[in-house]
């Protein structure tokens, strides 16, 4: 029975004593602490950071069009004296016969312009002349007034939407510029909506600051021929893209001679790309933080060495009442992995608190991992563990008579 009772009385010692020993250096404690206090909550931070980040890239993409196919015309494969052959609004139709799953579609034609503005002088325009699917296409946001539809494109409506900064620029504000008339080589046209993309491309889109979108039976007043720049198509689901891509490169490439070269792509490989350098990112602060632990941990290390060279005599009269080598090693190791416990866990409500608090004061839903606070408290105990067994072992490892002796 003495000796069942025993490892009870012994981990009760140990956890006494290490309190004990807190409350007698409570800054040295504090200070080793810390270390892991940083180490937990970077973790947990740059787990939120690498997700947010990995999310608000992916929702910006996933706002241009995750269903979004266009195809353009490359040129000749070979130099050659034949003409060019380039996209046509005929293309749109066949593709839309022969691809299954196309659930909108709209060419693109481009056209140049100077209109004049309020102070008198005037301004370059880009002219659009697209399909009434263009808005679904490319997912627009119309911020005032409305998209021209189907009925504007059969009747030849002279109507026009422009873009929400070309609406601010030229007329003061978005709300002043429906029903004003913009003329277009003559060509009365009613400003009927404003728009704006979804997501920032910064450039890298057909749409322009200053762009006014026609309808395309309209623009064709301005054309000698029914070619296009280009052509969006929307697939009704996103499973379907890669393979409609395939299916309407061929359709295209059937339609027109053999040395034409026609560029079809849609953003599921960008979506890819984008995913794999996000979370590749997240990696990598990932082990900077898990450093800045193991820098920590040496810390605790140390003090832990530190503390068993000044308490050499307390050590010596421990073993002299009967404490064991084993007794001696797990108050050590004990107090070492409380340390890192404590920092652990502070470190984890700091590093959840500062999301939530994103969360409650702005509208922003910032992405919060459970996973990342059960690592970082594992990671916290390994730290504990690794770098509180050589000083543990060192104390334990101590004559008693040459503890007694040390001054």
């Amino acid at each position: 029975m003495p000796k069942r009772l025993r490892p009870r009385f012994a981990l009760e010692e140990v956890l006494n004593f290490a309190f004990d020993t807190f409350c007698a250096n409570k800054v040295r404690f504090a200070l080793t602490a810390l270390g892991m206090v940083i180490g937990t909550a970077s973790l947990i931070l740059v787990v939120t950071i690498g997700m947010t980040g990995r999310q608000w890239v992916i929702a910006q993409i996933q706002a241009i069009g995750t269903n979004e196919i266009w195809a353009e015309y490359q040129g000749q494969q070979h130099i050659s004296n034949s003409a060019m052959d380039p996209l046509t609004v005929d293309d749109v139709l066949a593709v839309r016969e022969q691809v299954p799953g196309v659930v909108a579609a709209s060419p693109i034609v481009t056209l140049g312009e100077r209109i004049p503005v309020g102070n008198g002088d005037e301004k370059d325009v880009q002219i659009l002349g697209v399909y009434p699917e263009y808005q679904q296409v490319r997912n627009l946001k119309v911020l005032a007034g409305r998209f021209f539809d189907r009925e504007d494109s059969l009747a030849h409506n002279k109507v026009a939407v422009i873009t929400e900064k070309m609406a601010r620029t030229v007329y003061g504000s978005q709300q002043a510029a429906i029903g004003k008339v913009v003329k277009l080589t003559g060509l009365p046209f009613v400003v009927v909506g404003t728009f704006k993309e979804s997501a920032e491309t910064f450039g890298e889109t057909e749409v322009t600051e200053n762009t006014m979108v026609i309808p395309y039976s309209v623009s064709r007043y301005f054309l000698e021929t029914p070619n296009v720049k280009m052509i969006y198509f929307s697939m009704e689901d996103t499973s379907m893209v890669p393979q409609a891509t395939t299916q309407i490169k061929r359709v295209l490439q059937s339609r027109h001679r053999p040395e034409s070269v026609y560029s079809v792509q849609n953003l599921t490989e960008l979506l890819t790309t984008a995913d794999r350098v996000a979370t590749g990112l997240t990696w990598v602060l990932l082990l900077i933080s898990l450093v800045t632990l193991l820098v920590s941990g040496i810390g605790i290390m140390n003090i832990m060495l530190a503390t068993v060279t000044s308490r050499i005599r307390e050590i010596g009269i421990r073993k002299a009442v009967g404490a064991t080598r084993r007794e001696i090693r797990l108050q050590f190791l004990a107090e070492a992995i409380s340390i890192s416990l404590i920092g652990g866990f502070v470190g984890i409500v700091i590093g959840l608190a500062i999301p939530y608090s994103v969360r409650f004061l702005t509208e922003y839903r910032v992405p919060i991992s459970g996973l990342s606070a059960i690592i970082a408290i594992l990671v916290s105990s390994v730290v504990g563990i690794i770098f509180g067994t050589v000083p543990a072992a060192r104390a334990a490892q101590l004559d008693p008579v040459e503890s007694l002796r040390y001054e």
